[in-house]
């Protein structure tokens, strides 16, 4: 089953000093070389803050375009992983090594796979 890895975290909390943005990339590094040879790890990729985000809505058949993320909140999506496990536990196990648990929170959301 394929599971989606939601990563949110505060900008204002992220690592800051060029030590903390080492160590950080060294976990990443880490996780993404144990999740491919594991092979469950499908695709990752960060995103740009939160500001350079550009939210569309359609009501009434108008389109609405707003700069920015859809709703505030503390915590911003700041990137994704896909991953495919054999069930909802494996799946949290991979969530609980991404960095960003440690100062964020990771979502972890079975994709939707149409039935043929």
């Amino acid at each position: 089953m394929k599971y989606i890895l939601l990563m949110f975290a505060n900008e204002a909390e992220a690592p800051k000093t060029p030590e903390e943005h080492q160590a950080i990339a060294q976990a990443w590094y880490a996780y993404m070389g144990e999740a491919k040879a594991a092979g469950v790890l499908l695709d990752n990729s960060g995103m740009d803050p939160e500001g350079t985000a550009t939210t569309i809505r359609v009501r009434e058949g108008k389109t609405l375009i707003t700069d920015g993320p859809f709703a505030e909140t503390h915590e911003q999506l700041g990137g994704y992983s896909v991953i495919n496990c054999a069930n909802l536990d494996e799946a949290i196990r991979w969530a609980e090594k991404i960095p960003t648990a440690k100062y964020g929170s990771v979502e972890v959301r079975p994709l939707w796979e149409p039935k043929e």
